[in-house]
């Protein structure tokens, strides 16, 4: 998800590397440094508080692996509240979120408010849902308006479904604005359409703004009057749209009782008048949205301008204060967070110390959590070696060794990959060794005494990776052993 300057989907956690022993059942080690960072002074219930991160679990990182090894994955690396990215409403991976949960990990079910990058399965009519753009746009994503009815309806339909199907503990509405940050510039700015225009006129008996004859009476930099109420109804609309899915009737909350509620909105370092640009531009006011919705939190989502920035600065959230500001004048008790981009294209990939600088300065601000999207897309997938950071005997001769990201199946099975050492020594044979994800199975281990493992040849796997494909595979570090109990511990 990336608020995006071309396509939203331009793309189709962190771990520190560590070659300390993974010591005893069921220790972690070498954890990244916000696992145990406090993002808040104030405490606040279970999934709201503490680092995240999205997941969308189509890309090939999660493809060829269990559900299991999916959540082990996030949770090795210190995840406690993942948000699921729904990108069709009508295509989850249930035993994903069921494995998430299993481990401890809340879910979120991260839905988009203003489209879809997919209709298959929708309505015949929802081409008239569509947005209408200054300048037409083929990105790939369909628009579509708060302005049209049908679509409400349609989108509390599918959101009740969702959440009475499957097992999420939140839900959440991501990107729900008009597009686009400086849109009137760039064209791509909306709605301008049919719905937009009935709507302008059933509130006020007015056409709306011309935005592209200086020499119209209604030219909306000359007609500031009528501009203003486009502005007012535009962050009305968004609002409106948000509370209807969420409290209406046969809403979110009808459906759900218990689910946690987020709303969301945008972030943008553009000078002094940020947060009345954000307004005019795309129609989000982040404190009238929290009065409308009533959410349990809300999120600050890194625009566009900010995140493709290969030089953004990771305390640049400092420069979100207004933004805060504005919220906490109104809600001085709501929890908030900050999303940020950690990978959409490889100019701008983010390493470990960059989201640990960006956790602490989130922490800095008062934020109860942050996230960041998405896991695959960070750079410590690229750069770090595999590092365990889980060890746990499953059966008196075997142990599961869980590493930080993904490890290749085929460089686990090399012979004199795994070597048991101290007193007779001997290598295990390739045959006893399995892979699923980040997770290795060692079998023909000793019963009755704890094994020292000497661990080399191990690499990641590149193929399955967003970018970078054809790079050299990271390798374990030289000298890793782990200690494994023995049965019965």
């Amino acid at each position: 998800m990336t608020s995006r300057p071309l396509s939203r989907r331009a793309v189709l956690g962190g771990a520190v590397a560590s070659a300390s022993l993974a010591v005893g059942s069921g220790l972690l080690t070498g954890q990244p440094a916000w696992a145990a960072e406090r993002s808040s002074a104030r405490v606040h219930p279970r999934g709201l508080a503490g680092p995240s991160i999205q997941l969308d679990p189509t890309f090939p990182y999660y493809q060829g692996r269990s559900p299991d090894s999916i959540a082990d994955e996030l949770a090795v690396n210190g995840y406690r509240i993942v948000h699921y990215f729904v990108v069709n409403e009508r295509d989850v991976n249930g035993s994903v979120v069921e494995a998430l949960r299993r481990r401890g990990i809340t879910v979120w079910a991260m839905v988009i408010g203003n489209g879809s990058y997919s209709v298959s399965g929708f309505p015949d009519d929802w081409p008239t849902w569509q947005m209408r753009l200054l300048k037409p746009v083929d990105d790939g994503f369909y628009r579509f308006s708060p302005f049209s009815p049908d679509y409400l309806s349609w989108k509390k339909q599918v959101a009740s479904k969702l959440l009475s199907t499957y097992p999420f503990d939140g839900f959440e509405v991501a990107e729900p604005y008009f597009p686009e940050w400086n849109g009137l510039a760039s064209g791509v700015y909306g709605d301008v359409g049919p719905l937009a225009q009935d709507a302008f006129m059933r509130r006020y008996g007015l056409e709306i703004p011309d935005f592209a004859d200086p020499s119209s009476p209604r030219y909306y930099k000359t007609d500031t009057e009528r501009y203003a109420k486009w502005m007012q109804l535009r962050v009305d609309a968004v609002n409106g749209f948000l509370a209807e899915l969420v409290n209406g009737a046969g809403g979110v909350r009808e459906a759900r009782p218990d689910i946690l509620v987020g709303t969301w909105s945008l972030g943008v370092d553009a000078g002094p008048e940020s947060v009345a640009l954000e307004r005019e531009y795309q129609g989000l006011d982040a404190a009238a949205m929290i009065s409308a919705v009533r959410p349990d939190i809300h999120i600050l989502q890194t625009n566009w301008p900010d995140w493709v920035r290969p030089d953004l600065p990771a305390t640049y959230l400092r420069t979100y204060r207004p933004f805060l500001d504005q919220i906490r004048a109104t809600h001085p008790a709501i929890p908030l967070g900050a999303q940020t981009d950690i990978g959409s294209t490889p100019a701008m990939t983010r390493d470990d110390d960059w989201l640990r600088t960006f956790a602490h300065t989130a922490g800095e601000l008062g934020l109860a959590t942050w996230t960041g999207y998405e896991y695959h897309l960070g750079g410590y997938i690229y750069d770090d070696r595999p590092v365990p950071r889980h060890v746990e005997r499953v059966t008196d001769a075997s142990a599961v060794i869980s590493f930080q990201k993904r490890i290749d199946p085929a460089s686990a099975k090399l012979p004199h990959s795994f070597e048991i050492v101290g007193g007779r020594c001997r290598f295990v044979e390739p045959s006893a060794v399995s892979v699923d994800g980040n997770r290795v199975t060692v079998g023909t281990l000793p019963r009755r005494a704890p094994v020292r493992l000497r661990i080399t040849n191990l690499t990641d796997q590149p193929s399955t990776w967003l970018y970078h494909k054809d790079d050299p595979a990271n390798a374990v570090p030289d000298g890793l052993e782990v200690d494994i109990p023995p049965a019965g511990r």
